[in-house]
């Protein structure tokens, strides 16, 4: 198996982001925000041998109300261009990076995956108990997720990192 990435909603090729923390190697599959929960799915389904799944800012949003959920999805019917360029500025607060050319416009159809995506606590319990060594990343200023919340759930099945003046997309002020 090679190395597997998964990128983030309406990001594309943005792996290079996260060279400073990815173990690259045949056995290692990871994924930023919406990636990562593509980057679980995939391991969960693969029969390849899975040794190590890196999670970057996981998408959490099992803490928000459906109402929270269905607000995102009209702003992103309204106005995807305007949600999307709202997002990537909340995305690399507070470091200046530009995500211009990173930018691949993400559908409805994803937001809404992603918004009302699971964490399975029995699903992380099986990789764990699998030899899976699950680490999760969180940026401790991070505008996109609770990133207390995802270090609470995820403690239980992972070693969670907290990177200090770090938001998403990792990058420290």
């Amino acid at each position: 198996m090679s190395k597997k990435f998964y990128s983030g909603f309406s990001l594309f090729d943005e792996e290079k982001l996260f060279c400073d923390f990815i173990i690259s190697n045949d056995y290692s599959v990871s994924g930023f925000s919406f990636g990562a929960q593509e980057a679980f799915k995939y391991v969960l389904e693969t029969s390849n041998r899975v040794d190590k799944l890196q999670l970057f800012s996981p998408a959490f949003f099992q803490d928000k109300d459906k109402k929270y959920k269905r607000m995102q999805l009209m702003f992103f019917r309204k106005d995807a261009e305007h949600y999307c360029k709202n997002f990537l500025e909340n995305c690399v607060y507070p470091s200046s990076i530009k995500l211009d050319s990173y930018f691949k416009r993400g559908s409805y159809e994803d937001l809404e995956a992603l918004l009302n995506f699971e964490w399975a606590e029995d699903k992380l319990r099986d990789l764990k108990n699998k030899g899976v060594e699950i680490d999760v990343f969180l940026g401790a200023d991070d505008k996109i997720i609770n990133s207390t919340h995802a270090k609470e759930f995820f403690t239980k099945y992972a070693t969670v990192y907290t990177i200090k003046n770090a938001g998403h997309i990792l990058k420290v002020s």
